[in-house]
This record gives structure tokens, sequence and C-alpha cells, in this order.
């Protein structure tokens, strides 16, 4: 299966620009805090940061509708902030208080939001990949015209789930969005390493399911991707898989020291290949915004990080008692 050529980027106006700016550094910000806090021992257990790869989920989430979901793995705090999850929220289930998204009892991996639609973070590798071909087919008995974004990574896409999964969604023509997030090592290992087929999206020819390579590193172009994907689900066609080639910055989680890159690999991604800053960058060229505009933008999501980070440490711990809460569901036979 040939890959498809990338589309034209479309013109984008001045709000989108600011919009995708936003919610990308919204994402630094808050991971960066995350980062700070998990050192000070205020976070425990693990803690796995999305810095470096903001693009890949402020892009999708730019091209799904209301009532579209979403699952993913450990790396969900972006995930969660995309898709419009309150910050004090998230960051009180990381600090494992009462104000969290799963009263404190869950962590970075196990919270969820059924408002949002949002499905949760999934520790065992892969696993919310048959998950959200569960959800998908959900939407399509129901003929609700809605699409799930199954994210999940390099690592993932070696495990047989995942082709289980592509075989049945295929098979039933099931509108589920495979997002690969290809961010180079599967926790300390190389995909060239770990993986012989050059490429990881065009596997799904083996089950005719269609797809295409993504810069990761490109929000607009991620939301073109995003939307072609979409309008291929919405209109009956069945599952695509998008392959995002993205970098994250940090290690695997937070007692990683990713030994296994040069420092300079890094700082390179970050000079020349950062998503935040090629936004910036059309903004002022663009004469979209100044600096100070910009400036004001960063002081005002810092200040929305600063509260969630307060609003984790007052918030209580949850009572002992909720050890014994929500383990059982009640249905009626």
């Amino acid at each position: 299966m040939p890959p498809k050529k990338a589309a034209a980027k479309p013109n984008v106006s001045a709000e989108e620009l600011l919009g995708h700016y936003r919610e990308m550094l919204l994402i630094r910000r808050f991971e960066e805090k995350a980062g700070q806090l998990y050192g000070m021992g205020l976070i425990g257990g693990f803690c796995h940061l999305y810095i470096g790869q903001e693009a890949v989920v402020v892009g999708l989430e730019a091209a799904a509708e209301e009532g579209d979901k979403r699952v993913t793995s450990y790396r969900d705090h972006g995930h969660m902030l995309a898709c419009g999850m309150d910050p004090k929220g998230i960051m009180a289930e990381l600090t494992g208080r009462e104000g969290g998204f799963s009263k404190g009892k869950g962590g970075s991996m196990h919270m969820f939001s059924k408002e949002k639609h949002f499905y949760g973070g999934h520790g065992i590798v892969g696993a919310q990949v048959p998950l959200g071909a569960g959800l998908a087919f959900s939407d399509k008995y129901k003929g609700n015209d809605r699409v799930t974004f199954t994210y999940f990574g390099d690592g993932a896409a070696n495990q047989g789930q995942v082709y289980e999964t592509y075989n049945m969604a295929e098979l039933w023509d099931l509108p589920v969005v495979f997002v690969i997030e290809n961010n180079g090592y599967a926790m300390g290992t190389s995909v060239v390493r770990s993986t012989k087929s050059p490429s990881l999206w065009e596997r799904g020819a083996a089950y005719g399911i269609e797809g295409e390579e993504v810069d990761g590193m490109d929000v607009l172009a991620v939301k073109a991707a995003g939307e072609r994907a979409v309008a291929h689900c919405r209109a009956g066609k069945g599952p695509y898989i998008l392959e995002v080639k993205t970098y994250r910055y940090r290690g695997h989680s937070m007692s990683d020291p990713a030994k296994y890159r040069t420092r300079e690999e890094v700082q390179k991604m970050r000079d020349e290949r950062d998503p935040i800053e090629q936004v910036r960058d059309m903004l002022l060229t663009g004469k979209h915004a100044t600096e100070d505009d910009l400036k004001a933008i960063d002081k005002e999501i810092k200040a929305i990080v600063n509260d969630a980070a307060e609003f984790s440490k007052e918030s209580p711990e949850p009572a002992l008692e909720e050890l014994w809460t929500d383990i059982y569901a009640e249905v009626e036979a």
C-alpha cells in the first residue's frame, strides 16, 4: 500500500493558531510542574511525561467532534488536558488526593472522565487497543456517527493483540482511528533495534486497513491527517491508521535516566523540531501575535498550572474507608 501524499497545508486563522499554541503550552507547563512535584515526593508511583509530543494530541483533538471517544496508554496527561479535563482534577489524582478524577486512588495511569469521553490511560502495554475497538463497536451498534481515537506507541505496535484488533476492526468496519505515537523508543529500546518493518502503519495493509505516516511535530499536519482519518471512519469505511512520528524529550518515565540516547540528539530535536516553537514562529512571523501577547499567554498558563498544583496539595487524602469503595458495581439481573 503506497503512502498517501500529504495534502497541502490549509490556510489557518490567527485564532486557530493561538488555540493550538495555548493548548500545547498548557500540556508542556503542566508536565513540567508534574515533574517538579514528583521530584519533591508529592507524586508517587509511575509518572510518564508527554513533553515533546504535544502536537499529536492537540492536532487530533482539533479534528474530533463532540461525543468522539479517546483511549490511550500510560503517557496520558496530555490527552486528558487536550480533551478538556480540569487540570486541578488531573494534578490532584497524580498526588493521590480526594479531588482527583479517581478520588486519589488511581494515580497517573488510572483516571477517566465519562463527561469528556476519556476512557483512560492504561498501564498494560497494548491493552487499550482492543478496548478502543470495543468503544467503536458500541458506536457502530448505536449508529451515532461517533469515532474513537485509540492511541498506542511504537513498542505496543509489536504486541499481538494489536493485530487481532486490526482484523476485527476491519472485518466489522469499526469507526476507530488507530494512532501510533511513534516517538522512536519503546522504553529504552530504539525502534530500529526492535522493529524490522520500515514503517508501522503499513502493517495494516495485511487486513485491508488504510493509513498514512504523519509528521507528529507539526500540529497542522497532524490536524489535517486527523481530518482525513475521521472522514474515512464517519463515511462507514472502517478503521484508519495514523503513524505519527514524534519525539519525547524526557525519559520513558521519571525513573528513567535515558542513557540510551545522547544529549545532542535530544537537543537537536528541541532546537530544530519543537512543536510549540514552530507555532510560535508562525504567530510572530505572520504578525498574528507579538512577543508581549505570547508572554501574556505563558503567564496565564503558568497561573492555571500553579493553581492546579496548589489544589493538589490542599485537597485531602482519601479516607481509609475508600479502600472498600468502587470495587463492585451493582447491576440488576
